[in-house]
């Protein structure tokens, strides 16, 4: 047992020292969706989170692979309008591979740029005043393509913040119109983040 804490101790040690050279980051988002497209008229941000793993560091460029998982909640609820006959959550799934700029003479901002898939898991539940004849609550998914920039400004060693924009452009099933306010989604994210 002394033996297992004792290397624990040490890779705990080894991590901090090497905290400039973390491969290993987590962060924590709050999520915006804009512009004009379901997403972005209908549900408000709740939270983000995501980790990234650089599996390649050069003094120039880093390149890495990503999850972000978000939650969305429809703005209305059905306790409050009457028209709305469903109150919506929706969770995107992001995974993404990325590569992140070492800019000389400004080590503490690191611009990215990632391509990746994600995936929009929607879970619809009936609001208080449901019709017995109606089916049951629903749940469906979308998935697409996910084009990512961000930029990192390191706080310390550890901390830094971010601002990221996503673009997602989602296939449509057959009997949704496909035009761009049903597959094309902008999200924004303003977060924090912690090198492991």
């Amino acid at each position: 047992m002394k033996s297992k804490l004792y290397w624990i101790l040490i890779l705990a040690l080894a991590l901090n020292l090497n905290a400039q050279e973390s491969k290993f980051d987590i962060e924590a988002n709050f999520p915006i969706a804009i512009g004009d497209n379901f997403l972005g008229d209908n549900h408000n941000g709740i939270i983000d989170l995501g980790i990234n793993y650089r599996f390649l560091q050069k003094e120039i460029l880093n390149l890495g692979v990503s999850a972000n998982f978000g939650f969305f909640k429809n703005t209305k609820s059905g306790a409050t309008d009457q028209n709305q006959l469903f109150d919506v959550k929706t969770i995107p799934i992001q995974p993404r591979l990325f590569a992140e700029f070492n800019i000389p003479n400004l080590e503490k901002l690191r611009p990215q740029v990632g391509i990746g898939y994600s995936i929009l898991i929607f879970n619809a539940d009936w609001a208080d005043n449901r019709d017995d004849e109606l089916p049951a609550d629903i749940d469906d998914s979308e998935e697409g393509f996910n084009f990512n920039l961000g930029i990192a400004y390191d706080l310390s060693e550890k901390f830094f913040l971010q601002a990221q924009y996503d673009f997602v452009k989602i296939r449509v099933e057959n009997g949704v119109p496909d035009i761009s306010y049903n597959t094309n989604i902008n999200i924004l994210k303003f977060g924090i983040g912690y090198k492991l």
